[in-house]
């Protein structure tokens, strides 16, 4: 068993083939922004929040030949007004921009994969997980909430830039909590050659050389949230994907629509 931390072709959402500074220029703004409301709107002392629990994650993988994966999940959640840490997922708050919240985020994300996954696989060079460092910017409404998020692949193996944009909604019914959300991920060229396409070192037969090219990937997800008790939280979160066509076209892939979900308890302290 694994243990690990939790989480068609169309014009791009963001242009042009190599954008790291994309991702920098997006960080620069969004820190200056926070900075100027900073400075007009000091922010209240902040108050920390530790958690800890466990899950497990089932999910299948795109790749051709590989199995679908069961992960135990070790949690650690930890929050204050400045802070944010859950799973793979760090965030630093800035101040609010009006109702816009801005952050600035690190996350950890399980992409990769290697040879001995699958015998599809056999000859393929490794590709690895990576960090993702970038802004996001909320925007919460009465009737819904939206969320626009830049990450850049800051360990370097990609070269890649993924954009998404969300909306999700929250309800709640007593103890039982409802939210559902959708979102479009634009993914640049260099993460899909990265992570679907074939090198001519890599190509054979009945694998043959494949680059990859920019896509937009769409997710539905749904998150229940049950609490036991005020300090305690059962969740089970479900999520399905349309992957883009220049994904699905790569030779390394067999399924179109992954699924997967993560079921897990959290204790508050």
């Amino acid at each position: 068993m694994k243990f690990a931390s939790v989480s068609s072709t169309v014009s791009p959402l963001v242009p042009g083939a190599r954008h790291r500074s994309w991702a920098w220029v997006v960080l620069a703004l969004t820190l200056g922004a926070g900075t100027v409301w900073a400075q007009e709107n000091p922010a209240p002392r902040p108050e920390a929040q530790w958690g800890i629990g466990l899950g497990a994650d089932v999910h299948q993988r795109p790749y051709r030949g590989v199995d679908n994966e069961a992960q135990a999940i070790p949690l650690l959640y930890y929050e204050n007004d400045w802070l944010r840490l859950i799973g793979p997922s760090l965030e630093l708050k800035l101040p609010s921009a009006g109702p816009v919240a801005l952050r600035l985020k690190a996350r950890y994300s399980r992409n990769g994969y290697e040879a001995s996954d699958a015998r599809y696989l056999q000859g393929m060079d490794e590709r690895k997980d990576a960090v993702w460092l970038g802004g996001e910017a909320v925007w919460r409404t009465s009737v819904v909430n939206l969320s626009a998020e830049l990450l850049s692949d800051a360990s370097g193996y990609s070269d890649g830039l993924q954009f998404k944009l969300q909306a999700d909604r929250h309800w709640g019914f007593g103890r039982f909590h409802l939210t559902p959300r959708l979102a479009a991920i634009q993914l640049d060229r260099a993460y899909v050659d990265y992570y679907y396409g074939v090198k001519a070192s890599e190509a054979r037969n009945d694998r043959p050389r494949y680059e990859g090219a920019s896509t937009l990937n769409l997710e539905l997800g749904l998150r229940l949230d049950y609490g036991l008790r005020p300090a305690q939280n059962l969740f089970l979160d479900l999520r399905g994907s349309r992957l883009g066509d220049t994904i699905t076209d790569s030779p390394l892939v067999e399924r179109a629509s992954p699924a997967g979900l993560v079921l897990g308890y959290l204790y508050r302290f």
